[in-house]
């Protein structure tokens, strides 16, 4: 009886993914993305990241076994080494991923819903500062930060634009959320806040006539918005796979110890 997981080869249009995959394709009895128990994606963090988006309109989501043959590849697993894939998947330490769900009303009362896996980062569109409203949980936080934006992140997204804008980096299974400001002018000795995942984030816009500003769910921006509301999604939770000794959680030790 075969036991090996029904497996789909996703692969990016690069030509190093490509080059790849052409090796790959008649090593395993590949099937279908709707058939498939597990998905096999071969390419880069970001086209990892499009498949995942993809996924969530999905009815059933479906655990993702990255392999790099992007640049950094920091969410993905090293370059097939004779392993079979089967074993490599099966063998896979699993990592529970929830992804934020941004609601957003524009000033002229338009709404949008959009999901990001990394982050939520409010930014001003012009060279006039951001002045913005804090509320957490229905409470008024902060009355006003001034500034160049905030950003709300994951634990998988806390090593990306987070990290840049000195936010903390947080271990996977903390079910927290980094709070960072970006560019702070007021107040200016804030550093952020770390929230459990259970939390509820708005942002109110002041003067956002005055002082426009975006708000972006990974890559989808909303322009012109005047509240956004942010919370984090049991219901469309992803599941990434990582090889033993080369799990997500320890990459993100590494990077903390790097200098």
């Amino acid at each position: 009886m075969n036991d090996d997981p029904k497996l789909a080869l996703i692969v990016s249009d690069s030509a190093k993914a490509q080059a790849g995959a052409r090796v790959f394709r008649d090593s395993y009895p590949w099937v279908s993305p709707e058939e498939a128990d597990v998905l096999v994606v071969l390419g880069g963090d970001g086209f990892l990241l499009h498949v995942l988006h993809e996924m969530l309109h999905w009815d059933v989501v479906k655990p993702v076994y990255g392999m790099n043959l992007g640049t950094v590849g920091f969410l993905m697993n090293g370059p097939h080494d004779h392993v079979p894939i089967a074993r490599r998947v099966t063998d896979a330490h699993r990592v529970p991923v929830r992804p934020l769900c941004m609601e957003a009303t524009t000033q002229d009362g338009e709404e949008f819903s959009f999901y990001a896996i990394n982050e939520v980062s409010l930014l001003r569109e012009t060279r006039q500062t951001a002045k913005l409203e804090v509320r957490i949980n229905g409470r008024v936080r902060m009355e006003e930060l001034a500034g160049d934006g905030i950003l709300i992140a994951t634990p998988v997204g806390s090593t990306a634009y987070n990290l840049s804008a000195n936010g903390p980096i947080l271990p996977l299974g903390s079910r927290m959320l980094a709070l960072t400001p970006i560019s702070p002018f007021r107040p200016r000795r804030w550093k952020g806040a770390i929230l459990p995942e259970s939390a509820e984030v708005e942002f109110r816009i002041r003067e956002p006539a005055k002082r426009p500003v975006a708000a972006v769910a990974d890559q989808k921006e909303v322009r012109d918005v005047s509240t956004v509301r942010i919370a984090a999604s049991a219901k469309k939770e992803l599941t990434l796979l990582f090889d033993p000794g080369y799990t997500l959680e320890e990459r993100i030790f590494a990077e903390q110890f790097q200098v």
